[in-house]
């Protein structure tokens, strides 16, 4: 099985880090806004106590984890698809 939404969820995770550690995020509004992580950690706890490496990894990881739930609910689709043209 082929993973085009996980590996394109991936790199938006990655752009999202990247972008925020140029420093054209100064205030860090578009990290906040696109990394679910960080709305989580910032509930619990004041986010500039965490690692900034941490929260770029959890990011990747969250957004290629969502990528991944995509392909699997688009396999499924395509095999009910599949299963009743067939029948």
């Amino acid at each position: 099985m082929r993973y085009p939404v996980t590996i394109a969820a991936t790199i938006i995770g990655l752009a999202i880090c990247l972008f925020n550690s140029t420093g054209y995020d100064p205030h860090n509004f578009v990290f906040f806004m696109l990394s679910i992580p960080a709305w989580i950690v910032d509930l619990f706890v004041d986010v500039h106590e965490v690692s900034v490496l941490f929260m770029y990894v959890l990011t990747v990881i969250t957004w290629a984890l969502l990528g991944y739930i995509a392909d699997m609910l688009i396999a499924r689709g395509r095999s009910r698809d599949h299963n009743r043209r067939s029948a």
